[in-house]
C-alpha cells in the first residue's frame, strides 16, 4: 500500500473577501474530488483572504499509479488561471517505510 500527499500553497487573484476566497477554493477542492477520487480539503489560512492551503491525500496499491495521480492533481492545480501556485509539498509512503 502507497499514500501520497500533496500541500498547496496558493496566492489567490482578484479576491477581496472571504466569501470570494470561499468561490476560488471550493470549485478546485471539488474538482480535485470528482476527477480524481481523493480525499482533499482547505487545511490552512483560513483568516487570509488571497492565501489558501489546500491539502490533498490518495491510496494506492501500485506506487506508479499513485505517482501518476498526484502528477495530474498538481497540474490541474497548476493550472487555474485565477490562482498562483506559490509551492507544492510532495510526502510518499509505502510499506517499507516504519
Amino acid at each position: 500500500m502507497y499514500v501520497g500527499t500533496l500541500s498547496f500553497d496558493l496566492l489567490l487573484g482578484d479576491v477581496r473577501s472571504l466569501k470570494e476566497k470561499r468561490s476560488v477554493v471550493r470549485p478546485i477542492v471539488a474538482e480535485l474530488q470528482r476527477k480524481y477520487a481523493v480525499s482533499v480539503a482547505e487545511t490552512g489560512e483560513q483568516d487570509l483572504y488571497r492565501r489558501a492551503r489546500i491539502g490533498l491525500a490518495a491510496v494506492s496499491g501500485d506506487a506508479g499509479h499513485l505517482s501518476d495521480v498526484l502528477d495530474r492533481c498538481e497540474r490541474l492545480v497548476a493550472a487555474r488561471p485565477e490562482i498562483e501556485l506559490l509551492s507544492v509539498r510532495r510526502r510518499f509512503h509505502g510499506d517499507d517505510d516504519d
